[in-house]
């Protein structure tokens, strides 16, 4: 496969770097790490990143194939939100792992990034109350309670308000843990080198996490414990299926998106404590935390926690620079970093920063869509 591009939807702009010296910092970010199972090359982690290309069936196609091929010189990939139900996608143009035809495609996307010397996790995102049937084609959608999200869901139909969610029962749950297992055990099966579990960014296990949008009283809600026990029983679970070293999961802490509100500074520590305390046992590849500032008190105590290597993610609507990741793993902030836009617009960014090289910026405009343009037309260093 042929994916050298000689041209770019917008052109590379000037850093001022090009033929610069490599700073110490940026460095740090160019040695190896070890992550669980997962043994990275470099510390350059490409972020999780909806991008909408799977088309109507979930399946992942040759243009997937090509843009996750692209990036294999990063550290470690991690693909888009893969919805592990069919109620649980929350995205037109979403990837599944429910279908067998989902899961060989997969296999082509994990063959693609190993014969590059890359390695790929699924990330398993169950969309929870920001799926619409529209979009699911079900007859519900579900949360943690029957709260309805504010605002419209992007569908193939257009802009629709979201629905009222169904309240999870107890059993179903249990049905919740039950999906996520299989869906991590057709990703490793399809060849994926693990799964990351996402629990940030308002989706059905963030929902779990914040006492707005969980209003049980059972088991699952009420204190900070009892709304953290389903991220821990998904991630005990998972790992006891394919091993803990090939798992990891991604968590938000007071990010305040789609309206998982969790304004309460103490509420938000007792919480992700429970649940940082309960994965500790596992022996987790890592847990990657979204953050504009990673070093803060709160991250680092969850960091020390958990036990498990920390992936930061600085990015909030910005680009990450070289420079801010490489002092965030230089100042032992953090064991790696998750970079989302200047991947987009970079497939080769490790080499790039390695060089000191300009850098194509990404076109916003693009981030979603269907095609080429913006997904796999960034041009290489090389072109």
């Amino acid at each position: 496969m042929d994916t050298t591009t000689t041209t770019s939807p917008v052109p590379a702009q000037s850093s001022g770097r090009s033929g610069s010296q490599v700073p110490e910092e940026v460095r740090s970010l160019l040695t190896p790490v070890v992550l669980g199972d997962l043994h990275l090359r470099n510390r350059v982690v490409m972020a999780p990143l909806t991008r909408t290309r799977a088309g109507e069936a979930g399946v992942p196609g040759d243009l997937l194939v090509e843009h996750y091929a692209q990036r294999a010189g990063l550290g470690l990939i991690i693909t888009e939100g893969t919805y592990p139900t069919q109620e649980g996608r929350g995205y037109p143009g979403q990837p599944g792992i429910v279908t067998e035809e989902q899961a060989a495609s997969w296999r082509r996307v994990a063959d693609a990034v190993h014969e590059r010397g890359g390695l790929v996790v699924m990330q398993v995102m169950h969309a929870g109350r920001v799926a619409h049937p529209a979009v699911t084609g079900t007859e519900r959608v579900v949360a943690p309670s029957a709260v309805r999200l504010s605002g419209e869901a992007h569908t193939a139909q257009g802009k629709l308000a979201y629905t009222e969610p169904h309240a999870l029962t107890t059993d179903e749950v249990r049905q919740v843990v039950a999906d996520h297992v299989a869906a991590a055990r057709r990703a490793v099966d399809a060849g994926l080198d693990g799964v990351e579990l996402h629990s940030a960014n308002g989706y059905l296990l963030h929902e779990f996490l914040s006492p707005v949008s969980n209003t049980r009283t059972d088991a699952y809600g009420g204190s900070p414990q009892a709304r953290a026990r389903l991220g821990v029983e998904v991630a005990t679970a998972v790992a006891a299926e394919i091993g803990a070293g090939r798992v990891g999961i991604r968590i938000s802490p007071a990010h305040g998106i789609q309206d998982v509100v969790e304004d309460d500074a103490e509420d938000v520590a007792a919480t992700y404590g429970a649940l940082v305390d309960g994965l500790a046992p596992l022996g987790l590849a890592y847990v990657s935390v979204l953050r504009a500032d990673p070093t803060d008190e709160l991250v680092q105590d969850l960091r020390r926690r958990s036990g498990a290597p920390l992936l930061a993610n600085s990015g909030f609507s910005s680009t990450t620079t070289r420079l801010e990741a490489g002092r965030l793993v230089s100042a032992g902030h953090a064991d790696a970093v998750a970079v989302g836009r200047a991947v987009i617009a970079n497939p080769d960014l490790v080499e790039r920063w390695a060089a000191g090289a300009e850098e194509n910026e990404p076109d916003a405009s693009s981030f979603y869509g269907t095609g080429a343009q913006g997904y796999t037309d960034y041009p290489s260093l090389s072109a």
